[in-house]
């Protein structure tokens, strides 16, 4: 049976209550051991989704985005493209039509909804593009440590925009942006994506070198030709846009989410259960696999689908001399730093001893002291680097998700292990992972989600 699970779908306004209405405290109540076995189709990609609906507003046209999460920061992003003028309405299980004709009487952000995800400042690009101006309030996002926006403002200044940065941060090009040669400091992805969307809409050619190249970033450059945009170099760090004068509405399908099925393959691998894992993009999959064999954890494919076989005794592999293996995420194609949380968990099961290098942020490990208390042996070296040795049978425990990834790392921990837990804050989890309870019940787990306090209401 394929899991495909939806909320229900013709809502309105919908995006602007899940964001700003009544919510309810939750948490997961686990009972470990049971393998997850079945067949699963991916969500679209978080990470694609949010800059793809962004682009509603470079075109007064309509847009049609398909296969889009129904995950909390989906609903955050449309809750704020309602708030500036945006037409949104769900107009299927998993398809959203948006029309910004109305937008630009305001182009400043609500503080309040802005600070729910970091992605809201992927909204300054289309506004200054289109509208020649737009204030944005400091964006949220998981507390993993800094995430610089001086990518961002850097290549709007390159392309004329005149920036002020204070409480909130003022964009502005009185004349319209202009064609440039854009080098980024650092290959951030949404940066990438910020100065793919505004050069888009910037008549001439842009170039955008040391750009990120993530799935989710061509995924953007793809939707971006559908609009009008000639984008060359999707792929690359040498990206070349060849803007239009206007775009035009088009229907986009978010592709499958790299993150999310890297996920589910160490879900199985853990719980020693036989997964498929359907409509995948092999391509985007290929370090993912590598690493994960690398902890001894093997996976096949059959046409477009990934095949986890059950039963494994997971063996980290060392390298050449018996040197003890490492896993390091970087920018694309490199392992995701995404995933680096997925991979501790995934190693306490495996026989041997690995050093994990996160390099990028310097909290993304803090979380290993969950494991820890789960019985997991990891030694923290420095913020940065972590010694795991395993196998460890861990044992259930209460524990809280201090973000998207951390949060599934202790779902893996919490199904593999000797009786129940309990994972509090799983709002941080329902961002990133569609219905993610639902779903692995459908796979064999033993999961409940359950209501922890009175509902709250927000102002």
């Amino acid at each position: 049976m394929t899991v495909r699970l939806a909320a229900p779908h013709g809502q309105s306004n919908g995006a602007r209550r899940g964001a700003r209405g009544a919510e309810k405290m939750e948490k997961f109540v686990i009972e470990g051991g049971a393998p997850l076995s079945g067949t699963l189709a991916p969500a679209g990609n978080k990470n694609g989704a949010l800059p793809i609906l962004a682009c509603c507003l470079l075109t007064s046209d309509e847009v049609r985005v398909g296969n889009v999460p129904r995950i909390r920061d989906v609903d955050a992003m449309l809750a704020i493209l309602e708030e500036i003028g945006v037409d949104v309405a769900w107009t299927g299980a998993n398809e959203v039509t948006l029309c910004a004709a109305g937008a630009g009487d305001r182009v400043s952000l609500d503080p309040e909804l802005a600070e729910q995800i970091r992605a809201s400042f992927l909204l300054a690009g289309p506004l200054l593009a289109r509208f020649r101006r737009a204030v944005m309030p400091p964006p949220g996002g998981d507390v993993i440590g800094r995430r610089r926006l001086d990518p961002h403002l850097d290549a709007f200044r390159a392309m004329g925009a005149q920036t002020t940065s204070g409480r909130d941060i003022v964009l502005e090009a009185p004349g319209g942006l202009r064609p440039s040669d854009v080098f980024m400091d650092e290959p951030s992805v949404m940066a990438t994506e910020n100065a793919l969307m505004a050069a888009a809409l910037t008549p001439g050619a842009t170039v955008i070198r040391n750009a990120a190249c993530e799935p989710h970033v061509q995924d953007l450059a793809r939707m971006l030709v559908k609009m009008g945009a000639d984008v060359q170099g999707i792929g690359s760090n040498l990206i070349t846009v060849e803007g239009a004068q206007s775009l035009h509405g088009c229907f986009h399908e978010v592709a499958p989410d790299h993150i999310e099925i890297g996920s589910f393959i160490a879900l199985a691998g853990v719980t020693g259960g036989e997964l498929r894992i359907a409509g995948t993009v092999p391509d985007d999959l290929r370090m993912i696999r590598l690493v994960f064999e690398r902890i001894g954890l093997r996976t096949e494919l059959d046409g477009n689908d990934v095949l986890v076989p059950g039963g494994q005794k997971l063996v980290a592999q060392a390298d050449v001399g018996e040197y003890k293996s490492k896993i390091q995420d970087g920018p694309w194609p490199a392992f995701p730093a995404d995933l680096t949380s997925i991979a501790v968990a995934l190693a306490t099961q495996a026989e041997g001893s690995i050093l994990v290098h996160e390099w990028m942020f310097e909290n993304r490990l803090i979380f290993t002291d969950k494991l820890i208390l789960m019985g997991a042996d990891i030694v923290m070296c420095d913020p940065h680097r972590a010694i795991v040795t395993g196998p460890r049978r861990l044992r259930g425990a209460r524990v809280e998700s201090p973000d998207i990834r951390a949060g599934m790392a202790m779902l893996l921990a919490a199904l593999c292990a000797d009786g129940q837990s309990e994972i509090g804050n799983v709002r941080q989890i329902d961002r990133g992972y569609e219905r993610i309870d639902e779903r692995l019940r459908e796979l064999g787990a033993r999961i409940e989600r359950v209501a922890t306090e009175p509902e709250e209401h927000r102002v």
